[in-house]
């Protein structure tokens, strides 16, 4: 009796609930597609923008792969666009007041469109999660075949209140929820990658209720216009303080190094008389003025003494 009413619970509750999540999943896949409708074009300056931003990124990640003029002939060029806007979209905009951004088209159809969305997302699991809710409560459908922990419980078991039962064994919202994130694969198979039957877009959408899709390149994540001159300055200053160290400077040496051609001493000695070479670079004033001091009263002592002879 006990098997036939796992093979009941499997045929008219654990594959129902299977078929019905891929299919909404499908559903809404091409309903997404629908409302996107055909893709705007990207506008070139706002695609400037994040360009120039991405670039100096790349510059401050990987600048020890190209040589060291190459660099800073870079981080110049680099840093005096930022200062003075030449990738901005709009580069008197800081000095107009701002005005409503309620009234801007572009803002609040790209709000619409963001809302839209969610609202795709949110739904179908709603009602698919008060559906289990009501027909299939308290169900238990399948049991693991690997034990597990009793911390797993509460996650396999939701829904079923009881201490006595098996940690292997998985409820109906339980089930639910490994579909919920387990079924990316079969999507993926099903209607290729990029498809909008994501879950963790889904607890995305339930967490910022709208926000967080409708933030563009030049929007924050809670939808309000950036000040880009602002952020290409932080960049700048970013940019300024990082120092550049060629990545393939000593690399012969450390290649014998590595084989044991030679000892290690030889890399930390060419490290310290880098060192000091850098020091001497960035103060060389603070020595010729210690050793202008010193001439003179070199100079007077020897005068004293000269006199004291007399």
């Amino acid at each position: 009796m006990g098997a036939w009413t796992v093979l009941q619970e499997r045929d008219w509750v654990l594959i129902p609930i299977m078929i019905v999540m891929v299919l909404v999943g499908v559903v809404r896949h091409q309903v997404t597609v629908l409302l996107n409708g055909t893709p705007k074009k990207a506008d070139l300056k706002s695609a400037r923008e994040t360009k120039a931003l991405q670039r100096c990124g790349l510059l401050r990640a990987h600048g020890v792969h190209i040589p060291e003029h190459a660099f800073h002939g870079r981080k110049a060029f680099l840093s005096e666009a930022f200062e003075k806007g030449t990738y901005l979209k709009e580069p008197n905009a800081g000095n107009k007041p701002r005005g409503n951004v309620m009234q801007d088209p572009a803002y609040v159809e790209t709000m619409m469109d963001g809302m839209k969305k969610n609202m795709m997302n949110i739904v179908p699991q709603t009602v698919i999660m008060g559906w289990i809710n009501f027909f299939f409560s308290g169900f238990v459908l399948v049991k693991l075949p690997f034990p597990l922990t009793v911390r797993f419980k509460g996650m396999l078991q939701r829904g079923v209140e009881t201490h006595d039962m098996d940690v292997s064994w998985v409820s109906s919202l339980s089930w639910y929820f490994l579909n919920l994130f387990g079924l990316q694969s079969v999507f993926t198979l099903i209607l290729g990658s990029g498809h909008a039957a994501d879950a963790m877009r889904d607890m995305q959408a339930m967490s910022t209720m709208g926000m967080g899709n409708a933030a563009g390149p030049n929007l924050s994540p809670t939808g309000q216009p950036q000040d880009m001159h602002k952020i290409f300055l932080a960049e700048k200053e970013n940019l300024d303080l990082t120092e550049h160290e060629w990545g393939l400077e000593n690399v012969e040496t450390r290649l014998l190094v590595k084989y044991g051609k030679k000892p290690a001493s030889v890399l930390l000695d060419q490290k310290k008389a880098k060192i000091a070479k850098l020091a001497g670079r960035q103060f060389p004033s603070s020595a010729s003025s210690h050793a202008a001091a010193a001439t003179p009263s070199a100079a007077a002592a020897s005068k004293k003494k000269g006199r004291r002879q007399v």
